[in-house]
């Protein structure tokens, strides 16, 4: 018999807040347990969505609260699975964003969920795990 050798070392999952998001989560949660692997979370405040100039300083806090809340959400059962992750809030493309993460802590999968939070915000940036899927520099495993 072989040994199993840990091809997932590092396993970023980039999350939103949906329930998408969070079933990717659990499933990393799972990958992380059977390949003793490190969790890193993301939230990526989007700047790209085309908002009125004296809105956008309010719009972006209200975004960076949310992400903040979003990654304690997931900290939390991230530590009920008795693991530990990073987290890390940025801002910027999300794809893009999440591409340089990968690259900076040299991760071997992305776990993510295979819908966001909204139709309308799909319909402006496109499908991000359909764009990681055509990017993505690491294996990415899509969760329904």
């Amino acid at each position: 018999m072989t040994q199993n050798t840990n091809n997932f070392k590092k396993i970023l999952v980039p999350l939103d807040g949906s329930k998408y998001s969070e079933k990717a989560l659990l499933r990393a949660c799972e990958l992380a347990s059977v390949f003793n692997s490190k969790l890193i979370i993301v939230y990526v405040v989007e700047k790209s969505l085309p908002i009125n100039l004296l809105d956008r300083k309010e719009y972006l806090t209200i975004l960076r609260n949310f992400g903040n809340k979003t990654l304690e959400r997931a900290n939390k059962i991230i530590s009920e699975k008795g693991f530990l992750a990073k987290s890390i809030l940025q801002e910027g493309n999300i794809v893009s964003e999440i591409e340089k993460i990968v690259k900076s802590e040299k991760c071997d999968l992305i776990v993510v969920g295979n819908k966001g939070l909204g139709a309308v915000t799909r319909f402006l940036l496109g499908s991000v795990s359909n764009k990681l899927a055509q990017q993505s520099p690491c294996s990415l495993l899509i969760v329904k």
